[in-house]
């Protein structure tokens, strides 16, 4: 029995590496992000659902030296997700790894590769996290709630409007993206065996 639960545990610990190996951070390449993405777009309509959401956006371009009114939070917060770190933008615990990057409870955040360091006169980082930790865990849910609702609507082509989700509710899943590894079937396990 002891050899059969041994042999048992080693293959529930292959199939984890499997798909832990399949569905890593970087599972989508930026590309897929660029086709799905607009940041310039996507962050009006974070703000329509969200209007209490902070806009951050009193920073001096330099190249034009005024006021850059699109150099917003949200429009930040896309640019890291997407573009620095590359994460996946239909799935909330990318998103929360986000936010705890911004919270300063996972990775550190680059001063010089954050959005905004070349393109405006003042790094906005600072600011962008105190805005981050101002808000509610609530109004950060809501917020990724509405990026994974949006990003999902996006990706099939739907109109991008969000479903209010009521407050601990479960937000509905967003359909695998076209390139996401595929879901496991009755009988893989069968085929780890040696």
């Amino acid at each position: 029995m002891d050899r059969e639960m041994r042999s048992l545990a080693k293959l529930i610990t292959a199939m984890c590496v499997v798909v832990l190996l399949g569905w890593g951070a970087n599972t989508f390449p930026p590309s897929y992000a660029q086709k799905t993405a607009q940041p310039q777009e996507l962050w009006q309509r974070v703000y329509e659902q969200l209007p209490n959401l902070p806009l951050e956006n009193k920073y001096i371009s330099k190249e034009t030296g005024k006021v850059a009114p699109d150099s917003t939070l949200v429009t930040r917060l896309l640019q890291y997700h997407l573009y620095v770190k590359g994460r996946a933008p239909n799935y909330r615990l990318d998103w929360k790894l986000t936010m705890a990057d911004y919270l300063g409870a996972n990775e550190l955040i680059g001063e010089t590769a954050y959005p905004g360091n070349d393109t405006l006169t003042t790094n906005p980082l600072e600011s962008d996290r105190k805005a981050i930790a101002k808000l509610s865990r609530q109004q950060r849910n809501d917020l990724i709630a509405t990026l994974v609702s949006l990003f999902a609507q996006n990706s099939q082509g739907k109109p991008t409007s969000v479903n209010n989700t009521p407050a601990g509710a479960i937000a509905p899943s967003p359909s695998p993206a076209p390139n996401s590894p595929l879901q496991p079937r009755p009988g893989d396990a069968q085929r780890l065996k040696l």
